[in-house]
């Protein structure tokens, strides 16, 4: 269940990262002396860690689009929350808005496809492999920035603005959130929930994964596969990885050795980001996947899940099944509706993904994720004038948009000013921008 309305995404997720744009001396002459050239030109670098990227134009613009496919979702999920749409209206449409909340496990699901992939291109080709400093250097400078500006903005407006209790307004919860350590505690709703920041838990599961994946790559890579290029032991090993959240739900659900906030924590998450993972070795092995195949079984999935074989919204005692299958669900779901566009589909799907506004949009994804609940907010209050859990869904959900956007856009562009333009719009698109990139937005548990 959402409270209130990340998400990195999203979030975090996913969440939320794009990469650097390198165009080089030899491609800029070639584009001065065919000015009419359309088609996105390929930039293939080496990077400094060694790696040489080869991926398509279309591959980097459609997964910046996603990413703004999934930020739109938890935007959507969160207005349903809001005005009431699923703890209010019992029956599918309820169902059906809630589960919207799939954006995160996209997120995440990325998250471990593009992070992953240095790794395993360097275990493909026999390079080296990613320098963990400097790995960890592009995380923070990514992430922490607008981060920090949002979590101050946010006590600040909320020290003179509240609806209601506000646990996590306080000086304590101020540190929580900037080291992103709300989510572990022992009753996060109570102790350091914050009414504008209440997406943020997802970006600490992002985090966790950051900090995770190096040793994830250690144990797999060079103690299962003894740096070997071994793909199907690498999935296997994922595979097992990916086992631990059922194993993880199941304990927290009939036990009391787990904290009920442990529902958030990244192990009861990790079936995503080992799908993303799964992807990255995938792609390495040359495998195929089409968009027309695939997404319509993500369809059919995702109107299952929206069914009560998951649970409902409310404050109901949950069933072992309900998470279980929720959990296992959104990883398929987010794994189908990633994979083409990482697995050499270049179809309808992906030109859909890849068009201008997508990208523009996927490119702002994680600020959006950042800023949106405090304009929801606002939206609600100030400008529409309804109580909680009442009015439109659809009428919040584009008054959020609209004043969430442009904000999101002067925070992406103040927090990267040596960006002339938007990266993946322009007509060279760097093999970096695909594998630097991640999104965090994120749901409520």
């Amino acid at each position: 269940m959402l409270v209130g309305p990340s998400i990195d995404v999203c979030w975090g997720g996913g969440i939320a990262n794009s990469g650097n744009v390198v165009e080089h001396s030899a491609t800029r002459r070639r584009q001065e002396s065919e000015p009419t050239r359309t088609a996105p030109v390929l930039s293939t670098e080496v990077d400094p860690d060694g790696l040489k990227r080869v991926p398509t134009a279309n591959r980097v613009r459609s997964l910046t689009g996603i990413r703004a496919a999934a930020a739109v979702m938890v935007v959507g999920t969160h207005a349903a929350y809001a005005t009431g749409k699923e703890t209010q209206t019992h029956g599918y449409v309820g169902l059906l808005c809630s589960r919207l909340e799939i954006g995160v496990p996209i997120f995440f699901v990325l998250s471990g496809f593009l992070l992953f992939s240095p790794w395993v291109k360097a275990a493909a080709n026999g390079s080296t492999p990613p320098r963990v400093r400097r790995y960890v250097w592009r995380r923070v400078r990514r992430i922490m920035p607008a981060y920090v500006v949002i979590v101050l903005l946010a006590f600040l407006v909320y020290q003179f603005h509240s609806d209601g209790p506000n646990p996590g307004q306080t000086w304590i919860g101020l540190f929580r959130y900037l080291t992103l350590t709300q989510i572990y505690t022992a009753n996060y709703m109570l102790s350091y929930q914050h009414q504008g920041l209440t997406q943020m838990w997802s970006l600490a599961v992002e985090v966790a994964f950051y900090a995770a994946l190096p040793l994830l790559s250690y144990l797999l890579l060079v103690v299962l596969c003894r740096r070997r290029w071994r793909p199907e032991l690498l999935l296997a090993g994922l595979a097992a990885l990916a086992a631990l959240t059922p194993v993880w739900l199941i304990v927290l659900h009939t036990s009391d050795w787990l904290p009920s906030a442990a529902g958030m924590w990244l192990p009861a998450n990790l079936a995503c980001f080992a799908g993303g993972m799964a992807l990255a070795v995938l792609q390495a092995m040359g495998a195929r996947c089409y968009a027309f195949v695939v997404i319509p079984l993500a369809l059919v999935s995702y109107l299952i899940v929206a069914t009560p074989i998951a649970g409902g919204v409310g404050l109901s005692p949950v069933k072992v099944w309900e998470p279980l299958a929720k959990a296992m669900f959104y990883a398929i779901i987010a794994m189908l509706v990633v994979a083409p566009l990482v697995l050499d589909d270049r179809g309808w799907y992906a030109r859909m993904l890849s068009s201008r506004p997508m990208v523009w949009l996927g490119e702002i994804s994680y600020e959006i994720f950042l800023i949106h609940v405090i304009m929801m907010a606002f939206a609600a209050d100030s400008v529409l004038r309804r109580p909680a859990f009442t009015g439109s869904m659809t009428v919040l959900f584009v008054v959020t948009l609209l004043m969430t956007v442009p904000l999101a856009w002067v925070l992406y562009r103040a927090m990267h000013p040596d960006r002339r333009r938007t990266p993946s719009v322009g007509p060279v698109i760097s093999a970096r921008a695909c594998l630097t990139s991640v999104s965090g937005v994120v749901p409520e548990a």
